[in-house]
């Protein structure tokens, strides 16, 4: 099919320039590295001129610009000058359906996604997580639309798009009405948690004293919570105010962590403390009973790994947490970290989180290795016995020659403190190690 889009050249979120790449040739294969699951043929249909001509054409002949008066070639041709304000900026375009809101990161978007969206009574309110940096829409609609919103990422390009439904076809000549922080770029630190109301949809085993509760956001609201990332879970408890960091993982190991544009679970991996304020609270939950889930947060960033080579990760517990979902995406995406170690402390063997498939991603992925450290094992345990200490890491957390490491730690804070102060010791800096608190 050929379009005429010079009408909506005004309008392209992405400028005439990114209208001119596809100008004149067949454009199919550009238009789905960017927005593939927009229907063009509905969006464009005021644009059309008509169906191409099937027949086979005689290949044109390259065109040879004649030399230039000075005898010299001309210039080759650059890529255009950088754009210095790196600041995200948003646009919108609408079909007689739907309305699509587009941000533009201006960098790279994580593949676990980083956006946090919120429809409710007609505001909308979009919070992206780019790295320690917020970046946010908030808008009074300019009119109705249903409660359900997707969200698409074009990852490599920084590109997202919301789509909302309108309930009856129309046009409107506005997004809407900008409400406080709209059109904000802020340190993450600066902004304000929110919190929605989420349903506890099912509770599964680990093992005798943690589960993984699955909590569904409502309608309206899409959480991608980025790697390394917590939530907030708030109840009130005997009349105080509790909140609690807990960091998501994916269903399994071996679960995809791209997020759905629709759906945006989240799964916690709890350990139950008999003697707790919050985590027996949790526990007595029913399903489909709610709880105050606020966030994403947190000051971990994928950036220091672009150069290392090899990953250690020390876990302990429920520090299994942010590892989990980390050593998916070092695997799948970064194949410039040729090796992955994970160091999982227990106290006795029916304390190993995920044992079984740690044990099945070890045999089947050669760039992951996992050891098990016991403080207090049965008679019948053959692995490594102790608790973390100079000697393990120094024999576990090799340098070899031109490598580049970097730790992760993460677990009570006793052994935090401690696994860090160790690392220091032996002679890993700041900029090597990561340390998740909560």
């Amino acid at each position: 099919m050929v379009y005429n889009v010079t009408p909506y050249m005004d309008y392209h979120p992405g400028g005439e320039e990114e209208l001119m790449k596809a100008a004149g040739i067949d454009g199919t294969d550009l238009f789905d590295q960017v927005h593939r699951w927009v229907n063009y043929e509905s969006m464009l249909k005021e644009c059309l001129v008509g169906r191409m001509a099937t027949k086979v054409a005689t290949p044109a002949k390259a065109i040879i610009p004649p030399p230039s008066p000075s005898g010299l070639a001309p210039p080759a041709a650059g890529p255009p000058p950088p754009n210095k304000d790196s600041r995200p900026r948003y646009d919108w375009f609408q079909t007689d359906a739907t309305v699509h809101l587009v941000v533009y990161a201006k960098r790279k978007i994580p593949s676990s996604g980083c956006v946090t969206v919120d429809l409710k009574a007609g505001t909308l309110r979009l919070e992206a997580l780019l790295g320690k940096l917020s970046y946010m829409i908030h808008l009074r609609l300019a009119g109705e639309v249903e409660e359900n919103v997707s969200v698409h990422y074009a990852f490599s390009v920084g590109k997202i798009q919301v789509t909302m439904h309108k309930p009856s076809e129309g046009k409107w000549t506005s997004l809407g009405q900008p409400l406080e922080f709209h059109n904000t770029f802020l340190c993450k630190k600066d902004r304000g948690l929110v919190y929605r109301d989420c349903t506890l949809v099912s509770k599964t085993e680990v093992n005798h004293n943690t589960h993984v509760f699955r909590l569904q956001c409502p309608r309206g609201t899409v959480l991608h919570v980025p790697v390394g990332k917590h939530v907030y879970l708030k109840a009130l408890i005997e009349g105080a105010e509790i909140v609690r960091p807990y960091t998501p993982v994916d269903q399994d190991l071996a679960a995809a962590s791209r997020p759905s544009s629709h759906d945006s679970d989240v799964y916690l991996m709890i350990k139950v403390y008999p003697d707790g304020v919050f985590t027996p609270y949790l526990n007595s939950l029913q399903i489909g009973e709610t709880i105050s889930v606020g966030g994403p947060d947190g000051p971990f960033s994928l950036r220091p790994l672009r150069d290392v080579t090899h990953l250690y990760l020390l876990a302990a517990g429920t520090g299994l947490t942010p590892m989990a979902r980390l050593l998916s995406l070092v695997l799948r995406e970064m194949d410039s970290i040729s090796t992955t170690k994970l160091l999982f402390f227990n106290k006795r063997e029916e304390d190993i989180l995920w044992r079984c498939q740690l044990d099945d991603l070890a045999a089947t992925e050669e760039r992951f290795q996992v050891e098990y450290i016991l403080s207090e094992p049965s008679d019948s345990w053959s692995g490594r016995k102790g608790r973390v200490d100079e000697a393990t890491l120094s024999q576990l957390l090799t340098r070899p020659a031109g490598s580049r490491c970097y730790v992760c730690v993460c677990g009570p804070s006793a052994f935090t403190q401690l696994a860090t102060g160790l690392l220091k010791k032996l002679g890993f800096s700041e900029e090597e190690c990561h340390a998740f608190q909560g």
